[in-house]
């Protein structure tokens, strides 16, 4: 299988600090990955990278069969759909939901003078509907709750068909009922086979997507491990990467498979 991210001995330094250290990381067609570690561990500089938003200090990094530096990152951007807390922050509060999808597929973040064809509206449209939030296509962006607001993103994120897919922390700050709605949506979302690849960062083990069949886990801008999810996520990994000492268990429910980790 083709390579779709490809880092090697990849850095980031801002300053003085290496945000990334030395980054070995491979994520092939077919693969669903998960980025896991706490507050500080390098994963949205990571997600950045991926998303052709900065370029590495050392090291190099291919996305998509192109490499950053030698490739127009505004041709490459549209093949690959983010979902961020950042690209929240770029939206209005007062644009439509419906605008908020379909500006995307200009680049935008609010409507200016572009022109848009029907099936960029049903696109929109059925993107929201397939994510639960279609009924509030003509509401206010600002207006909708957290979780309406995560999933309104990722249809976003989708409305280009992007080849690759980065979910950076899409559950942070939702409720208990409104993470799991999520998490089981992701789930069905990578079990589908026209799925694109996806990079999911969280730091809850409870937020792994039954789907997800790799992990990268890291710690201080270092890599801890990397590999399928099956093999490389254990009680040794997980208490090196959160620096406490952890046990990791699968347990099975109504969606599949999923992760919890406590301590021991």
């Amino acid at each position: 299988m083709n390579a779709v991210i490809e880092f090697a001995d990849v850095s980031v330094i801002r300053g003085t600090r290496e945000v990334l250290r030395g980054i070995n990381w491979t994520v092939r067609e077919g693969e669903h990955w998960v980025v896991l570690g706490p507050n500080g561990a390098g994963k949205t500089t990571l997600i950045q990278l991926a998303s052709a938003l900065i370029f590495p200090s050392k090291g190099m990094t291919s996305i998509l069969g192109e490499m950053l530096g030698l490739v127009d990152v505004f041709e490459l951007k549209p093949r690959i759909g983010l979902s961020s807390a950042a690209m929240h922050d770029r939206l209005y509060p007062e644009e439509l939901v419906l605008d908020v999808v379909r500006t995307a597929a200009f680049g935008m973040s609010a409507r200016w003078r572009e022109v848009y064809e029907a099936e960029d509206v049903q696109r929109a449209q059925q993107l929201l509907d397939e994510w639960g939030v279609g009924e509030f296509a003509a509401r206010r962006y600002g207006t909708l709750s957290e979780g309406e607001r995560k999933r309104v993103l990722i249809a976003r994120a989708l409305m280009c068909n992007p080849e690759l897919l980065l979910l950076d922390e899409p559950a942070a700050g939702l409720d208990i009922a409104a993470r799991e709605i999520l998490t089981r949506q992701l789930t069905d979302f990578c079990s589908r086979a026209d799925a694109p690849v996806t990079v999911h960062v969280t730091h809850h083990a409870d937020e792994i997507p039954a789907g997800a069949t790799h992990v990268l886990m890291l710690r201080d801008g270092n890599q801890v491990a990397a590999g399928p999810i099956g093999e490389t996520l254990n009680d040794d990994t997980m208490s090196e990467t959160f620096g406490l000492p952890l046990s990791v268990i699968q347990r099975d429910t109504a969606v599949g498979r999923r992760w919890t980790a406590f301590p021991r």
